[in-house]
């Protein structure tokens, strides 16, 4: 096992880069499977969560190998209909790739997914969206046997709620359904949009992506494309949070400004000086910042649930109270105990998190407790007075490349030793 050794105490300043997005490249690496041909997806971060996607593709027969930023896929040949469990486990986005494996095979065997322990994230929405193309679906001990009797067909699908996994799972069993599906309440998220994006090169019809209704006309195949994944934009949000935690002046480059108009205009109530030219964000905190107010997440355009526990850590070091009120995900304040630890000051009331700012905190011994509360313990880290030991951070591999030689040249007094 590994760690992170973090001191404290230096703001951070400079230039650095965001990568590829994760929650955009796994449901991209699934889409190659319903292609004929070679993909090629670039600006393809190397993280857990993708080595993961690669296995599964691996294993149902996919020839896939990486050459530098970018990830290459032959799916001429799909040997097999099923995932492993233990591949299923790695990652609770591995879920996404029932509608392609469906679309591609007209089967599809495979058990329930894992990932972070965020509270219930039931699959239903996904079973229902593609019973309604006609997916015969059983469950039994805790996998889904799932098959087709032909070809998949186009539905009207109404989502009871924008959920981003679900809209994801309906466009790549649709893609090549026979004839139309129409999918109201769809997410917009920018990921939605890469998606449909990357179908439409390869020879889908998909219209509307970004908006509340999704228009795809079946086509009978797909071809493999050359495709650019979109950057990341909640590692965009942590390192405007790092250096809002730090009192710190950085320039965030590669990043798509649009994709974070949710969350900018926090930052700037909390003091910080905001600049956005062209694909790069300058943030420049203030001595001391002031307290976020009310921070809701929501699905996009609002505040994203990823950015609630980066953000967390800024709070936690404001002058005054701040309220986040977690909308999306019923348990996605364990990183508050951690950074209690650290001493915030931090109540909890169910989906209710009440950030009484302190002036510092302190280096403490804390475990990431899932993928983005461990950057929130980053940011506090990076803040706090004295050394921060931080452990299991293969939470944070799975989104982040290698956090601590992004932040170093920053000024960040991070580094990775092994226990």
């Amino acid at each position: 096992m590994e760690r992170l050794m973090i001191t404290g105490g230096s703001p951070l300043r400079g230039e650095i880069k965001v990568h590829g997005a994760k929650n955009s490249s796994l449901p991209l690496l699934a889409a190659a499977v319903l292609c004929r041909g070679e993909t090629v997806l670039h600006n393809c971060p190397e993280l857990s969560d993708v080595g993961a996607a690669c296995e599964i593709l691996s294993y149902l027969g996919c020839k896939v190998r990486r050459q530098g930023r970018s990830v290459v896929i032959d799916a001429a040949d799909i040997r097999s209909h099923s995932v492993p469990e233990p591949l299923m486990r790695e990652m609770r986005s591995s879920i996404v790739f029932l509608g392609a494996i469906a679309a591609r095979a007209g089967q599809a065997d495979l058990s329930f997914p894992g990932g972070c322990e965020l509270g219930p994230r039931p699959i239903d929405l996904h079973l229902a969206g593609l019973k309604k193309l006609g997916l015969i679906i059983e469950e039994d001990r805790g996998r889904l046997l799932c098959r087709v009797d032909g070809r998949l067909k186009g539905a009207q699908i109404a989502l009871s709620f924008p959920s981003v996994g679900a809209t994801e799972n309906i466009l790549l069993a649709a893609a090549t359904a026979e004839g139309r599906t129409v999918l109201t309440n769809a997410a917009r998220e920018p990921e939605i949009i890469d998606l449909a994006d990357f179908l439409n090169k390869c020879g889908a019809k998909i219209s509307g992506a970004g908006e509340g209704t999704i228009v795809v006309d079946g086509v009978e195949a797909l071809r493999g494309c050359e495709h650019r994944v979109i950057p990341d934009r909640i590692v965009a949000a942590t390192y405007l949070s790092c250096a809002a935690c730090t009192g710190g002046d950085i320039l965030v480059t590669e990043t798509e400004p649009v994709h974070l108009a949710g969350i900018l205009p926090i930052f700037e109530e909390m003091g910080c000086a905001v600049k956005v030219e062209g694909k790069s964000i300058r943030l420049k905190a203030p001595a001391r910042l002031r307290a976020a107010g009310d921070v809701r997440t929501m699905p996009y355009p609002g505040f994203p649930t990823d950015a609630q526990a980066p953000l967390m850590a800024a709070a936690a070091v404001a002058e005054g109270t701040s309220m986040f009120v977690e909308n999306i995900f019923e348990s996605r304040y364990k990183h508050a105990g951690e950074l209690t630890r650290m001493g915030a000051k931090i109540k909890l009331e169910g989906r209710v998190a009440v950030v009484e700012g302190v002036p510092a905190l302190h280096g403490a011994e804390v475990s990431c407790t899932d993928l983005r509360g461990g950057a929130a313990l980053v940011a506090a880290g990076l803040a706090a007075e004295g050394e921060t030991i931080l452990r299991e951070i293969h939470h944070l591999d799975r989104g982040y490349e290698r956090i601590e030689e992004a932040l170093t040249p920053l000024g960040a007094h991070i580094r990775r030793i092994a226990d």
